[in-house]
This record gives structure tokens, C-alpha cells and sequence, in this order.
């Protein structure tokens, strides 16, 4: 019975995303779903949260009934997300950026503001981007290392078994360096993959992906994270599973 009854669930949520236009979610959020609640994840760590859209999902479709951490460093959309998340109690907001320093730096905020980085745009970025992906002015930002935070935010929220999630506009690998040794508490880790290069010097997802294994994080999944940009992928979502919480010998 608990089989039908996962896949009436499916299929209802299927039909929900595809009336919103949002069908292109459906794989991401079967992945957290399972995955969030196999390695019973306490806390999503949410960086690069935009106006929050990541950790509405997670409450409204992926089930997640644990901390949510959501840094964002462009000043304009953090008034946004500190609005969204202040009727949940276990929704936190931070307004700087994660990466792999302690310290300022100047942050650019891009025409579409979903592209702001601490990076610049690629100068070979495919023209589909070149209106959107433009800096439009910078502001200089607080940037904290996660092995500096991580501490802090444990003794702060009580959680336990961390997941990452970084949607940083192709700084994720230095927000996986800032988490050194630390990183190794994290249940998991979701990554953007670049496949055709928006930011200068923005990692390679063979790259990321080899990054990650030589850390003992072993891919779970990987789905488009949007709409597609047909007949080339730009960029993909990789959720990774920490080694350590596997059985031996898998």
C-alpha cells in the first residue's frame, strides 16, 4: 500500500509543477526528497538563496521540516528574503556571502539579479546570457569562511547533520574550499556544474565533479536546474552523497 500511495503522491505533485510551468523541478525535487529524509538532514545550509525560491521548495514541495540557513549578499533581494522567511521559525537569514575567506570583497550585481556573483561574467558566455549576465553596479560584501561559521551556526541552531546546497553564479567551488576540513560533516552537497562557461575562470563540472570524489562525496543525482537552453546544456544541478553515511563496500 505505501507504494501506491508514494506514487499517487508523485504523480499529484507532477501535475501541481506542471499547472505552475515548473514540471522542469519535478527530478530535483524527488532527489531531496529521498535524500533529505534517508540521511535524516536537520539543516540546509542555503547559499546563494536570491529571494528564497530553493528554500520555499524545500518546505512546500521536498517536505523538509528542519533549519534552513539562507545567505544572500545582494542587499536589494536580502529585504526580500528576510520578508519571506520571517513567518518560519526555523528559517534564518544571513546577509553576506560564503566563500573561501574571511573578510570584504566587491560583489557584482548583474542585470537579473539571479546572476549576481562574486565573480565577473564570461567574455565567451553564450548570447542568451549577454543582456542578463551584465554588471550593473557592485557593492562590497562580508565574506565568512563555512569553517568559521560552521561553529557558530551549530551552537546557534542545535542541528546535527548538515546538507549544502550552493547556488553561487560559479563561485561553488570556493565555498567548498572555505569549508576545509568541515566540509566532511556535510550529509551532502548540491552544486551547479557548468557545462559552457557564464563566469570567468568558473570550474568545469568534470572538474567539480573530480573535485568532490577526491573528498569522498559520490554523485546521487543530476538533473538540467532549468529550463534548458535546446540543443546545448549550459549548466546542471549534482546532488553528492557524503561517503561516510553509505554502507560498506558501496
Amino acid at each position: 500500500m505505501s507504494r501506491y500511495r508514494r506514487e499517487l503522491t508523485d504523480r499529484v505533485l507532477a501535475l501541481r509543477l506542471a499547472v505552475a510551468g515548473r514540471i522542469h523541478q519535478y527530478p530535483e525535487i524527488q532527489a531531496l526528497r529521498r535524500f533529505l529524509s534517508a540521511f535524516a538532514v536537520d539543516c540546509v545550509i542555503d547559499v546563494g538563496a536570491n529571494r528564497g525560491q530553493y528554500a520555499a521548495m524545500l518546505r512546500k514541495d521536498a517536505g523538509f521540516r528542519g533549519t534552513i540557513l539562507s545567505f544572500e549578499p545582494n542587499p536589494d533581494i536580502f529585504a526580500i528574503l528576510s520578508r519571506r522567511a520571517s513567518g518560519d521559525a526555523k528559517w534564518h537569514v544571513f546577509n553576506m556571502a560564503l566563500s573561501d575567506f574571511d573578510g570584504a570583497a566587491s560583489f557584482n550585481i548583474m542585470a537579473a539579479d539571479q546572476f549576481s556573483s562574486l565573480e565577473k561574467p564570461s567574455q565567451g558566455q553564450d548570447s542568451i546570457f549577454a543582456d542578463r549576465n551584465r554588471v550593473s553596479r557592485t557593492v562590497e560584501m562580508q565574506c565568512r569562511r563555512i569553517d568559521s561559521l560552521l561553529p557558530e551556526l551549530q551552537a546557534a541552531h542545535g542541528f546535527d547533520r548538515p546538507f549544502l546546497k550552493m547556488d553561487t553564479q560559479g563561485h561553488d567551488l570556493s565555498v567548498c574550499g572555505g569549508a576545509g576540513d568541515l566540509l566532511a560533516r556535510m550529509a551532502g552537497v548540491q552544486t551547479e556544474l557548468g557545462v559552457r562557461p557564464i563566469y570567468e575562470g568558473g570550474t568545469n563540472y568534470r572538474a567539480m565533479i573530480d573535485w568532490l570524489a577526491e573528498r569522498s562525496f559520490l554523485p546521487s543525482a543530476f538533473f538540467a536546474n532549468n529550463k534548458g537552453h535546446f540543443p546545448l546544456l549550459v549548466e546542471m544541478d549534482g546532488i553528492f552523497v557524503n561517503q561516510a553515511l553509505l554502507p560498506q563496500g558501496a
